[in-house]
C-alpha cells in the first residue's frame, strides 16, 4: 500500500473572510462554514460540492498583520510524528513561526523552510470511527480539489534536498526554462504533485502556490476578473494538455486554477 500524499490541508490567510467566501464561491464553487463562536479565531472550513472539506480560511487579526502576516495560501505537509518532524526540520534550517498546536484533527505548527517559504507541518489524527481515513484535499484530477503545487525558491537545489529529506519527495524529471533555469517536477510514490523552480525577481518572495481544479479555465478566468481578482498569467496550456490561469484574489493571495480550457 502506497503512503498517503504529504499535502493534506490548505489554509487561506486573508484580511476579509467574507469577501474570500464570495470570491472563491464564484471562481471555484466552494462554500465556507460559519466560524465557531467559541473559538478565539475566525476560522472557517472550505467545503466542496461533494461534501468534503479542502482546507480553511483564517481571518487575519490586526495583531497578526502587525506581526507581518499577509494574505496567502499555505499548504500543510503531513509527518508521522509531530515532535520528531519539528525537531528534524529545525535542525535542518527550518524555522518555527508558531508553536505546536493540538486540535481534534491533529497537531500542527507553522514553519518556514530554510529558504523562507511558509508551510505547516501536521500530524493528522483520523476520526476514531474511521482510523484509516486519509485526506482527499489534493486530488490530481479533481474539480474543487488542489491539483498542483509550485514552489518558487532562491535555492532550488537546497529546497529539493530539504523536502526530499523530510517529506519523501523525489525529483526524477525536469523541464528546462532557458535563462530562467529549470522546473523540477515533484514526484511522490509515482505521482506528480507539482514542481520547484527558481524565484524570479523581487516582487514575490519564496513561497508555495496552489492550483485548484476547475471544470472550465475560461469560465474561471471570467469569474476571477468579474469578482475583483487580478489576472497575473492569462490562460495557457501546460504539458499534459490542461490549461492554467494564475491570479490574485481581491485581498492579494496568489493562486492558480487548472483544468480543461472549456468555453
Amino acid at each position: 500500500m502506497s503512503r498517503p500524499v504529504p499535502f493534506c490541508w490548505y489554509d487561506l490567510m486573508t484580511s476579509d473572510a467574507d469577501g474570500a467566501a464570495d470570491f472563491y464561491g464564484k471562481v471555484i464553487g466552494w462554500k465556507l462554514s460559519a466560524p465557531d463562536p467559541q473559538s478565539p479565531m475566525d476560522y472557517r472550513m472550505i467545503l466542496r460540492s461533494d461534501g468534503g472539506a479542502n482546507g480553511g480560511v483564517l481571518q487575519l487579526t490586526e495583531a497578526m498583520r502587525q506581526g507581518g502576516a499577509r494574505p496567502a495560501w499555505v499548504p500543510y505537509l503531513a509527518v508521522p510524528d509531530i515532535d520528531t518532524g519539528l525537531a528534524a526540520i529545525e535542525a535542518d534550517g527550518g524555522r518555527a513561526l508558531m508553536p505546536r498546536t493540538d486540535i481534534a484533527e491533529g497537531s500542527f505548527a507553522m514553519m518556514t523552510d530554510p529558504q523562507g517559504a511558509l508551510f505547516y507541518v501536521m500530524q493528522p489524527r483520523p476520526p476514531a470511527d474511521r482510523p484509516d481515513a486519509q485526506s482527499d484535499a489534493f486530488k490530481a484530477d479533481g474539480v474543487q480539489h488542489v491539483r498542483w503545487h509550485d514552489l518558487a525558491t532562491p535555492d532550488p537545489a537546497g529546497a529539493k534536498a530539504f523536502y526530499a529529506r523530510h517529506f519523501g519527495f523525489e525529483f526524477n524529471n525536469a523541464m528546462p526554462m532557458g535563462e530562467l533555469g529549470e522546473y523540477a517536477f515533484i514526484d511522490f510514490e509515482g505521482q506528480a504533485l507539482g514542481g520547484i523552480m527558481p524565484l524570479f525577481g523581487e516582487a514575490r518572495g519564496p513561497g508555495w502556490q496552489v492550483y485548484f481544479g476547475v471544470a472550465s479555465v475560461t469560465q474561471a478566468r471570467a469569474a476571477i476578473a468579474n469578482s475583483g481578482g487580478k489576472i497575473l498569467a492569462e490562460p495557457h496550456q501546460v504539458p499534459g494538455g490542461d490549461w492554467v490561469v494564475i491570479a490574485q484574489d481581491p485581498q492579494g493571495a496568489q493562486f492558480g486554477v487548472v483544468g480543461p480550457k472549456g468555453e
